[in-house]
């Protein structure tokens, strides 16, 4: 079986009691299976790029990215392709740039054949020519073939992917067996590019200590102090890499207090172990991490290599250190 990864993008706008959501047509993931609008993250794209274009494409709005609100994995198997597709699922909260919502207006300019709600949002109406029970019509072609606003209660009738129904707050169910899947929704990886995703913390103790660790020889960055942190193993959650990472890499025992942010890191032709230069795209999310009861700060033989040393510091000393782009970014923001 091929282990495969990709980075997705998705939004939540809200119009007074009203989510904006999608239903996938026959290229998309789920045919029938309404979503929160999104997309997966072309390569180099940053990740808020990506949220801006997925939501202008399927639903015709502009809208503006604020805060990453969670990030999520999952693994959808293609037994067709023999390929397991590990997502990571960012979620963003989306805001309208002004005056795009209007009481009574659809969105619009949806590409290729897609169908909208018929009815004015809001008026009880469930989309598509679905009755009560939530049945849906026909699927319509393209990735997605309907867009509507729906009131949570609206929403609840309907099939939901587990991810929007989680952020949703509605009930958590698997999709029903059966539920049309389509084929492996992606092109092969090209053989010189790479996406890499990975989970950072800021971390800090009691007395306001920040944790670097040093990058070794031979990787990108060598001899820079970087954040404790690095690549998500196939399936594994963001949040439990990170504190993995954090034994491996520091010899620490933290917990996540919040979610920062999202950076994004385009280098066309990186040089690492490989040998020779790769196009490399890295999407990599930030989380404060506290850690309780600090200890000396040691490497672990299961860090792989890539950590030459770890260790403490002021944040007046760190900021003495070369620093990686990502720390760097990190320990000047946790000053404001």
């Amino acid at each position: 079986m091929d282990f495969l990864r990709r980075v997705g993008v998705f939004g939540v706008l809200w119009d007074s009691d009203r989510v904006l959501v999608v239903r996938d047509g026959v290229g998309g993931e789920f045919p029938g299976i309404w979503r929160l609008p999104g997309d997966a993250v072309a390569h180099a794209e940053h990740p808020e790029r990506a949220m801006v274009r997925a939501v202008a494409e399927q639903t015709g709005l502009t809208v503006v990215v604020g805060r990453l609100r969670t990030v999520v994995a999952d693994v959808v198997t293609y037994p067709e392709g023999d390929v397991a597709l590990h997502t990571d699922r960012l979620l963003f909260e989306l805001a309208a740039q002004h005056g795009a919502l209007r009481d009574g207006v659809q969105p619009h300019g949806v590409p290729g054949d897609a169908v909208l709600r018929e009815g004015a949002p809001g008026d009880g109406v469930l989309p598509g020519d679905a009755s009560g029970d939530g049945v849906m019509g026909d699927v319509g072609g393209g990735a997605v073939d309907r867009v509507c606003w729906l009131t949570l209660a609206e929403a609840a009738r309907v099939p939901l992917t587990p991810f929007t129904a989680g952020v949703l707050g509605l009930p958590v169910t698997p999709l029903a067996p059966g539920t049309p899947q389509a084929r492996v929704p992606f092109s092969p990886p090209h053989p010189d590019r790479r996406l890499r995703f990975g989970a950072y913390g800021l971390v800090t103790d009691p007395a306001g200590r920040i944790l670097l660790t040093e990058i070794a020889a031979g990787y990108p960055g060598a001899g820079l102090w970087h954040l404790p942190g690095g690549g998500t193993d196939h399936g594994e959650q963001p949040a439990t890499g990170l504190l993995r990472e954090l034994v491996e890499e520091g010899g620490q025992r933290g917990r996540v207090e919040e979610i920062l942010g999202v950076n994004n890191l385009h280098n066309p032709a990186a040089l690492g172990p490989e040998g020779r230069p790769l196009d490399w795209h890295g999407v990599r999310v930030t989380y404060r991490v506290l850690v309780d009861t600090p200890s000396d700060a040691v490497v672990t033989e299961s860090a792989g290599g890539s950590t030459a040393r770890a260790g403490w510091f002021t944040r007046e000393q760190a900021l003495d250190l070369p620093l990686s782009d990502i720390a760097a970014l990190a320990i000047g923001q946790s000053g404001r």
